[in-house]
């Protein structure tokens, strides 16, 4: 069984007479320790598929396992405990708490967990180990966005979920960022799963889910995944 499957999965979505169906027999599988981007136009149904993924939302149909667990068929308080302990969610945008400091944010996430990590030394593995006292508005985009990494990595998850996580980012530190996420996925052995719909992000990954209107249109393996430093967009 691989670590991560998902069999069959439909969302359908109702505005009144109307259903729009988001996912539409969505079938694929993810192995422990895997790097995968989901890729695809606007639209396309990826942000679902991380959702259903992450416990945030439900399937209409069909079958999501990780590591044995049966998502699918969880309750709402069983999903709960489901992202409290298992997911680790990086956003586009940061998400991060104002009035508490660097170091601060990081622990507010590890409270929730069974088996957090320390902050201070998630921190300085994202680079930030000399800015753990400062808030958030006195980090740089970049900064702020190694700082929601570090509080999804602190909860010390068995999936990392990260959807558009350089979109509010420049060029130069949506690499390092992505640089990052590689790094953390093949150093701390994390499985992690990035929606993008940048082609170019496909070069980082280890699998390549391809999702075009609802349906997983092809999936690639990459036995040679490109660093972060190399690629171009």
């Amino acid at each position: 069984m691989s670590f991560i499957e998902f069999k069959d999965v439909r969302k359908v979505y109702r505005m009144g007479e109307v259903e729009v169906a988001a996912v539409d027999g969505m079938s694929f599988e993810i192995e422990r320790g895997e790097f995968v981007v989901i890729v695809g136009p606007s639209g396309a149904g990826k942000t679902t598929v991380l959702n259903m993924l992450g416990g945030i939302d439900s399937c209409t149909s069909g079958t999501i396992m990780l590591d044995g667990n049966e998502v699918s068929a969880c309750s709402t308080r069983e999903l709960t405990q489901y992202r409290r302990h298992d997911i680790g969610f990086v956003f586009q945008f940061y998400n991060l708490v104002q009035n508490l400091t660097a170091r601060e944010n990081v622990e507010l996430a590890t409270q929730i967990c069974d088996d957090p990590l320390d902050a201070a030394e998630v921190l300085e593995r994202v680079g930030l180990g000399h800015r753990l006292d400062n808030f958030p508005a006195q980090l740089s985009g970049g900064e702020q966005q190694r700082v929601a990494i570090a509080r999804a990595l602190a909860k010390n998850p068995k999936l990392l979920l990260c959807d558009e996580p350089t979109g509010a980012l420049d060029y130069n530190t949506g690499k390092a960022v992505l640089g990052l996420l590689q790094d953390t996925c093949w150093e701390m052995g994390k499985t992690m799963a990035l929606v993008t719909h940048n082609q170019a992000f496909c070069a980082l990954a280890d699998r390549v889910i391809h999702v075009r209107e609802g349906k997983a249109s092809a999936i690639e393996r990459n036995d040679s995944p490109m660093s972060a430093a190399g690629i171009e967009w």
